[in-house]
């Protein structure tokens, strides 16, 4: 593992936990070359799932692009990082769960609203706005009459 203080590649782990989600594990290193001490995780390799895009055009799916855009979505939201991880594992599982190559783009974007707006009603706005393209004052304001509506029902 290189450091990322001195770029030297001899490191000596002192420490491994596992993470609360269990998914990975972090591991304390210090380099052997400068002493300095930096952490690492190692998770599962998934194997690859292709994403369909809205224009048919297909792209691997990539975790960081949608941790991103829920991140923009949270941002200066009171919505903790663990909130915004547990929510991107669980659509992840759900995904490799169901053993196929190939996912919408449609049906992430979803998965994730359906659990952003249980999460951050503002948050899932914004992720809907860009996910859904609005274009004007008026999809917003039919977005949020729905948003009531479902929310009365539930009442």
């Amino acid at each position: 593992m290189k450091c990322p203080f001195c770029k030297h590649t001899d490191s000596k782990v002192i420490d491994s936990r596992s993470t609360v989600d269990g998914e990975s594990i972090r591991r304390r290193r210090v380099c052997q070359h400068c002493g300095k001490r930096f952490t690492t995780y190692e998770t599962v390799e998934s194997s690859s799932m292709m994403v369909i895009k809205k224009d048919g055009s297909r792209q691997q799916f990539d975790r960081e692009k949608l941790m991103r855009g829920i991140l923009k979505a949270c941002e200066k939201r009171s919505v903790s990082k663990a909130q915004m991880d547990s929510l991107l594992a669980d659509i992840e599982q759900k995904l490799y769960g169901r053993m196929e190559n190939e996912v919408s783009s449609r049906e992430i974007g979803e998965m994730i609203l359906e659990r952003l707006v249980h999460i951050d009603e503002v948050a899932y706005i914004r992720f809907a706005s860009v996910y859904r393209d609005f274009q004007d004052v008026q999809s917003f304001m039919e977005e949020l009459l729905r948003m009531k509506r479902d929310a009365e029902k539930t009442e």
